[in-house]
């Protein structure tokens, strides 16, 4: 416990169940596998029914939307968050535990940055 009788755990990744697991950055690599797959797709521009909403519009409103420039979006937002876990998870038992508030804000962030372009530069 720290001073004033808050216990943080020792690494960023652990969790309290039956007692503390210890987990290795190798946890994470199912996340960033899916994610860089999805990313290459999407940059590639090939995965633009894998964007929900844009899968589910009409022809019209499909229209209303640069398609390469929608999924190049999506790729390179979900690179960042695949980049983010991945340093997370390769160096978790140096990273201070506080770090992971900073992990989570930047990739809210980037979701919000994904968010902000998709209807804004995305649009024709």
């Amino acid at each position: 416990p720290t001073k004033c009788g808050i216990h943080l755990p020792e690494s960023i990744f652990q969790t309290r169940s039956s007692g503390y697991i210890k987990r290795t950055g190798l946890d994470c690599m199912g996340f960033i596998i899916v994610f860089v797959i999805l990313s290459v797709i999407l940059i590639s521009g090939h995965g633009s029914g894998l964007i929900s909403g844009y899968n589910a519009a009409t022809k019209e409103e499909k229209a209303k939307y640069h398609e390469k420039r929608l999924c190049t979006t999506m790729g390179i937002g979900m690179f960042v968050i695949a980049f983010f876990i991945l340093i997370a998870g390769l160096f978790e038992h140096i990273l201070p535990a506080d770090l992971v508030y900073v992990l989570i804000g930047v990739i809210v962030s980037d979701i919000f940055v994904i968010i902000i372009r998709s209807n804004t530069i995305c649009k024709k």
